[in-house]
């Protein structure tokens, strides 16, 4: 078999970037060792094997074999935890649930998903009890008995290309599609995170982010892959935030969601003077943001790019440069293509084209999805639906979704690059801009604004945008919301906003009275 050692520092050197070798070793070694912290809770590998055992105990009584899927609709907990644990190591097929999701959402992701089993915590009982689960029995975790120590996890035999889970996408644009994520994707997610987020010997992980979302889940296998412990809590809060790295000493942060924004908003006085973060790693910091965030918050910034087909991780900025993706980790090829698949100039947008050098990097199918599919997988190649240009020296910067991009006389404008521009505005909590019919042709921009406290007049916040937006980037129209639907991945679900401009504020009609 091929190894990849020159990729993967971190990497054992009996094993082929597989999941299950790893962590029933790591859970073997050394039974007294913490690798999570869940707030107070200290889990160690003789507690996590110890829960193993009794849930593949747990597993058979359900009547799973080899191959079922699960579907999990838990929030984070040290049982949680446990539950995937014992599902990599079981060779069940774990489903992770948004626990945002309701109703239709839920039916529509349990009927194409078909798992046997539905597991839900007892605070999501009533939003799913009467739900059409299809086939799927719905239930809930089985007590842990600490007094039984009588057996040892089991490993049956599974393969690196088997499915390890299925992640549903955002869906910001239709239906959610199915990732097939494999163990080996779910292993070089793990390895790239350490590079990304520069993680060194006895560093302490801060864990906020969701487990149904790949963002937190290939953080489950790091203290097995390096001398790192995780410190878990149940969800972010931005008023828990400090005294929570302050009593874990965490040394690295994620940021999605507009976390680094939220940080950067609180008063400078719950913030502590000095705290052990180090770096913060993620994707959305723009250039115009990047020093005051290093300076404020005191950390360095490692921005990545990636998404959940190409195992989480495609590109890293290692330098520093800022509002940059960086480049291209090492087994994975970038090219920038224009809609005739060929390679566009230096400084221009193109289509984001992974390649890789890594047999088992890029998902093998959509479940149940073969259009989306042999859209996404072509000759080889990823074709990822993202928009990025390359600067003189190689660094990509990225542009945003080619299905989140608007025609505005004769430009093609980023929405991405709008909404950055927008958060900075100290009265704005979020914001989204989206293409609506011209009466002249092509589009016109429409932002909908959802504002802190009290609402700006609509001509002061233009000519303030004036001074920071090209011409072509400005929102004609401008719209006042409550909030916004969002996604697991916290973006905001932009095929449920309007289209009508009726009730927006339409800047070229004022500028006529």
């Amino acid at each position: 078999m091929h190894r990849y050692p020159e990729y993967f520092a971190h990497r054992h050197t009996n094993d082929e970037l597989d999941c299950v070798p790893l962590l029933a070793a790591g859970l073997r070694r050394d039974p007294a060792r913490t690798i999570v912290h869940f707030e107070d809770r200290a889990i160690s590998c003789e507690d996590a094997a110890r829960h193993v055992v009794q849930l593949q105990r747990w597993f058979a009584a359900q009547g799973l074999k080899q191959g079922d899927r699960v579907a999990v609709m838990l929030g984070n907990s040290p049982e949680h935890i446990h539950l995937i644990y014992a599902l990599h190591l079981s060779g069940l097929v774990w489903v992770p649930v948004n626990t945002k999701l309701r109703a239709a959402g839920l039916e529509y992701l349990l009927q194409h998903a078909e798992p046997k089993l539905f597991v839900v915590d007892d605070e999501f009982d009533a939003v799913t009890a009467q739900l059409d689960c299809g086939a799927a029995r719905r239930t809930h975790l089985p007590a842990f008995d600490a007094h039984d120590t009588s057996a040892e996890f089991a490993t049956p035999a599974i393969g690196v290309h088997d499915p390890l889970c299925v992640i549903y996408t955002s869906g910001t644009t239709g239906a959610p599609k199915g990732v097939v994520f494999t163990h080996r994707m779910m292993r070089i997610a793990s390895e790239a995170a350490l590079r990304v987020a520069d993680v060194r010997d006895s560093d302490r992980l801060f864990l906020w982010e969701p487990l149904c979302h790949i963002g937190g889940a290939q953080m489950l296998l790091l203290p097995f892959l390096a001398n790192v412990t995780l410190h878990a809590v149940p969800r972010f809060s931005a008023s828990q935030f400090w005294p929570q790295i302050e009593r874990a000493g965490a040394t690295q942060l994620h940021y999605l969601g507009g976390v680094l924004d939220i940080l950067m908003q609180l008063p400078e006085r719950e913030q502590p003077a000095k705290h052990t973060l180090r770096v913060a790693w993620g994707a959305g910091v723009s250039a115009s943001s990047w020093e005051p965030i290093q300076t404020r918050l005191k950390v360095s910034l490692r921005e990545c790019y990636g998404m959940t087909e190409c195992s989480s991780f495609a590109t890293a900025n290692v330098t520093g440069k800022a509002g940059s993706i960086g480049r291209a980790l090492p087994w994975i090829d970038i090219a920038l293509l224009d809609e005739n698949g060929r390679p566009v100039k230096e400084g221009e947008p193109g289509e984001i084209v992974l390649t890789s050098k890594v047999e088992g990097t890029f998902l093998p199918a959509y479940l149940k999805n073969p259009d989306a599919t042999e859209a996404a997988l072509r000759n080889g190649r990823l074709h990822t639906g993202d928009r990025a240009r390359r600067d003189a020296d190689g660094d990509l910067f990225f542009i945003g979704r080619q299905t989140d991009s608007m025609r505005v006389r004769g430009e093609n404008v980023s929405a991405w690059e709008i909404e950055r521009i927008f958060a900075a505005h100290p009265a704005i909590r979020a914001s989204a801009a989206i293409g609506v019919a011209s009466a002249i042709g092509e589009q016109d921009i429409l932002l909908d604004v959802q504002f802190k406290d009290e609402p700006v007049e609509w001509p002061a916040l233009h000519a303030w945008a004036c001074e920071r937006l090209a011409s072509f980037q400005l929102p004609r129209y401008y719209r006042a919301v409550v909030g916004f639907e969002m996604t697991a991945s916290e973006r905001v679900k932009k095929h449920l906003l309007s289209r009508d401009t009726g009730n927006a504020w339409d800047r070229l009609a004022t500028a006529k009275q």
